[in-house]
């Protein structure tokens, strides 16, 4: 969720980053699937069946702990590609990802993915480039975390947000992505009561404004400086 390298970063999803030919080529693979928010795309353990391809609406990718905590690994939106690392390698899926909102996505069959893979070497390497964009972000995103406090990583993580998924309104940056608080705990590795806590204090303070699900960014200016970004 932080920008990745030089030229295109993480945030660019898969998609976008083929010749509108290959993109058509890979689609037409596939088979098309809708899902309803919260339901279940891929499940952590399971062997690998197809890779999705998600078209619209925003995906969350978790992994559980031994202790049961969740953690909020990844946002996955339209264009981004999702299951394609353990159709690669044969493993059970290391995550699980669930729709945050209603989701329309391409299925395409594991080997038929990676057969395509070989036919389109351009492709591999934009999906090779992809992934290693993604290794470097979340690589650089658990170093300056582990130096953080809850405080910082929250604003940094909003920051983020607003940037990858905003849309500017007259009240300021509205995510686009719906998480709740637990997911927010989640991603920035604290409890529910805590981000509950630091929200009040945002919006005390005129950086955010929160409501069941939406949230606004008034001040990332503000946000900036709690991160340690910058004035």
């Amino acid at each position: 969720m932080t920008a990745g390298g030089d030229g295109l970063d993480d945030r660019v999803p898969f998609l976008a980053r083929l010749e509108g030919g290959e993109r058509q080529a890979l689609l037409a693979l596939g088979s098309p699937m809708a899902y309803a928010p919260r339901q279940a795309l891929l499940r952590e353990h399971e062997p690998s069946s197809h890779v999705l391809l998600l078209l619209t609406g925003w995906t969350k990718v978790t992994a559980a702990a031994p202790n049961g905590y969740e953690a909020l690994l990844a946002l996955r939106g339209p264009g981004d590609i999702v299951g394609e690392f353990a159709a690669l390698t044969s493993k059970p899926r290391s995550a699980h990802v669930t729709a945050l909102e209603e989701v329309r996505a391409v299925a395409v069959e594991s080997a038929r993915f990676t057969e395509f893979l070989r036919g389109a070497p351009q492709v591999s390497m934009t999906l090779l480039a992809l992934v290693s964009d993604r290794t470097r972000a979340g690589d650089r995103r658990r170093l300056e975390f582990a130096s953080m406090t809850v405080r910082e990583r929250l604003a940094s993580l909003l920051l983020d947000l607003a940037r990858g998924s905003g849309t500017r309104t007259e009240d300021g940056i509205e995510l686009q992505v719906p998480l709740s608080k637990q997911e927010l705990a989640g991603s920035v590795g604290a409890s529910r009561e805590m981000v509950q806590r630091l929200l009040k204090e945002l919006r005390d303070r005129g950086a955010v404004v929160t409501g069941r699900r939406a949230l606004v960014v008034r001040r990332p200016d503000l946000l900036r400086r709690i991160a340690g970004a910058g004035p």
